[in-house]
């Protein structure tokens, strides 16, 4: 009998301490669910508020950029038209500046396109530009830019070929000043003869025409505008860029 109640009674005491050891493992594994499901709603609300500043600044960056494009094609615009460089037919609507209406829409669009491309292909290629990174080096870009684009209209050369390798070395000399970059370089090819092509099929569909065309239905410098100028929102949009990703870290 003795024997008998012992047994038993180690039985109970082994059943209550499997009880309590099931009771404090579930207990452990629902704090552990707790936990999870905070840190989880922490992530998705830090998450959705990250997406919603980065979309933010992205329009920001945007509207900035296409007002910049529509500045620079409104006035750089009046400087081919004063000089007779472009001509656009009578019967087209004219603004103000006397530029065609849809031009200052289309390279604002442009620009922020552009702008916005080229610190994203930067952050793609693993190799962030911090080559003279600040506002007074970009104003200083844009000066130049429009003292090439002033260039083209101003200055008198025996031909179109002399000019267009003034041009073009101005070029890349605006390149090589501000922004020094592959990436820079790839992109403002790029934009040169895209832009050079949209061009060439505008002219041909008679929307406008350029005087004394040597390269098909326009002039041979032309891509070189067309590449300081991408290098140059380029160049605004890094800034742009570089400024949205200081005020979170500075907050």
């Amino acid at each position: 009998m003795p024997r008998l109640e012992q047994h038993c009674w180690s039985c109970s005491c082994s059943t209550r301490v499997k009880s309590e050891n099931i009771s404090s493992a579930s207990w452990f594994a629902s704090k552990v669910r707790e936990m999870m499901t905070i840190i989880t709603t922490i992530l998705s609300s830090a998450y959705g508020s990250l997406h919603s500043i980065r979309t933010a600044n992205l329009i920001r960056r945007g509207i900035v950029l296409f007002t910049v494009g529509v500045f620079l094609a409104l006035v750089l615009n009046l400087l081919q038209i004063q000089r007779n460089v472009t001509l656009f037919p009578e019967e087209v609507i004219s603004t103000l500046f006397s530029s065609a209406w849809w031009i200052p829409p289309c390279c604002g669009t442009a620009a922020a396109v552009v702008g916005l491309l080229y610190p994203c292909i930067d952050d793609h290629l693993g190799e962030p530009h911090k080559f003279k990174r600040e506002w007074a080096s970009v104003m200083r870009c844009i000066a130049v830019f429009v003292g090439i684009n002033h260039a083209s209209a101003k200055l008198d050369f025996a031909n179109n070929v002399q000019l267009s390798l003034t041009l073009g070395a101005l070029s890349l000399g605006l390149w090589w000043t501000f922004d020094r970059s592959r990436s820079g370089f790839g992109l403002g090819l790029t934009i040169a003869f895209l832009a050079t092509l949209i061009t060439q099929f505008l002219v041909y569909n008679g929307v406008y025409q350029y005087t004394s065309p040597d390269f098909l239905y326009i002039r041979s410098w032309l891509p070189c505008i067309f590449f300081s100028g991408g290098v140059t929102v380029g160049n605004i949009g890094r800034q742009l860029a570089m400024g949205s990703m200081e005020k979170p870290h500075s907050d």
